[in-house]
C-alpha cells in the first residue's frame, strides 16, 4: 500500500512584540520657523576667539523692559536655552580675570540703578530655570544706553582692537555693552619667546619680534636686545629701520637719524615693499632732523 503523505505542519501563531519593544516616538513636529530663531556671532580679538550663541526674540508690540523682561529678576539674555558666551583664552572683564571656557550669560535689569551682566558656569538650563547665583563666575555692572528701535534681539561687536572689544546686546530701544580686554601682548610674548628659542639665529624673526614691540611701544629694552642680535646676524635695511624707529621712540633722534640713513642706503630700490615704505621713511627722517638739531 502506498505510504500516506505527511500532514502539513500547522503554522506557528505569531507572538506580538511586547509594548516595551515598540519604537518610542515623540510628538510630531511641523517644519515651521521658530518664534525666536537661533543665532551665533563670532569675533577674533587679538589671539582670542569670542563666540555668542543665542536665540533672538522679537518685540512684537510688547512692552519689553519692566514687562516681558521684569526688573530686578535674572533674565536669560535671549530666548529658549541659555545664551552661551565662549572665550578661547583668558580675558579681563572690568579688570576681573575670567578663565577660557563656556559660560551662560544672564542680565539683571534694574529701573533706577546700574544693570548687571552675569556669567554663570552652568550652561545646560532652559532660560533661567534652575539658575543658582552660587554658580555665578562674575557679575559686571553696566549702564544701559538708549538706542534706535531694534525689533529683534541682536548681539554684535564694536571697537575691535587686538587688546579688546565691546560685546553689545541690542533690543527694543536699549543697548548693553560689555567691555572685554585680552592679554594679547602676554600671549604674543609667550609665543615669541618659544619661536626664538627654537630659531635663535634667524635675523628676520628677531627683527619681527623687535618690530612688534616697537609698533606697540612696549618693552623697549627687550626690543633693543632683539634688534641688536638681528643686526649682528645680518646688516639689512629692515632691521636698521626698526632700530631707527625704536631710538626715535626713546627720544634719541641723533642716533635714530644715523640708522635711518643707513636703512635708506641699504634698501633695494627695485624692491616693491621697500619702495612703498621709502616716502614715509624720508618724512620721518625729516621730522627727526628737526627735533635733533
Amino acid at each position: 500500500m502506498p505510504t500516506p503523505a505527511a500532514a502539513a505542519p500547522t503554522p506557528a501563531t505569531p507572538v506580538p512584540a511586547p509594548v516595551s519593544a515598540m519604537p518610542a516616538t515623540g510628538p510630531i513636529q511641523l517644519p515651521v520657523p521658530q518664534a525666536s530663531p537661533r543665532a551665533q556671532v563670532m569675533q577674533s580679538v587679538g589671539l582670542t576667539d569670542i563666540t555668542v550663541e543665542y536665540h533672538s526674540p522679537a518685540v512684537r508690540n510688547r512692552n519689553v523692559w519692566g514687562g516681558l523682561v521684569p526688573y530686578d529678576q535674572v533674565w536669560r539674555a535671549g530666548a529658549n536655552e541659555n545664551t552661551i558666551i565662549s572665550f578661547s583664552t583668558p580675558v579681563l572683564l572690568k579688570q576681573q580675570l575670567l578663565p577660557a571656557g563656556r559660560y551662560s550669560y544672564y542680565v539683571v535689569p534694574h529701573q533706577d540703578r546700574d544693570w548687571e551682566l552675569v556669567l554663570n558656569k552652568v550652561t545646560t538650563h532652559w532660560g533661567n530655570e534652575g539658575y543658582d547665583q552660587r554658580d555665578d563666575i562674575i557679575r559686571v555692572p553696566v549702564m544701559p544706553e538708549t538706542a534706535p528701535f531694534h525689533e529683534n534681539l541682536t548681539y554684535w561687536f564694536s571697537d575691535i582692537k587686538p587688546t579688546g572689544a565691546h560685546l553689545n546686546l541690542t533690543w527694543e530701544k536699549r543697548t548693553l555693552m560689555l567691555p572685554i580686554e585680552t592679554e594679547v601682548h602676554k600671549q604674543v610674548m609667550a609665543g615669541m619667546e618659544q619661536v626664538l628659542q627654537q630659531h635663535p639665529n634667524d635675523w628676520q624673526l628677531l627683527a619681527q619680534a623687535a618690530d612688534y614691540l616697537v609698533q606697540n611701544n612696549i618693552q623697549p629694552e627687550r626690543a633693543l636686545t632683539y634688534i641688536n642680535e638681528s643686526l649682528k646676524l645680518q646688516d639689512a635695511a629692515t632691521n636698521n629701520w626698526i632700530k631707527a624707529r625704536l631710538l626715535a621712540q626713546q627720544q634719541d633722534f641723533g642716533t635714530a637719524i644715523v640708522y635711518a640713513r643707513k636703512a635708506i642706503k641699504l634698501g633695494d630700490k627695485e624692491d616693491t615693499a621697500f619702495k612703498s615704505q621709502l616716502p614715509n621713511m624720508r618724512i620721518a627722517l625729516t621730522e627727526w632732523q628737526a627735533k635733533a638739531y
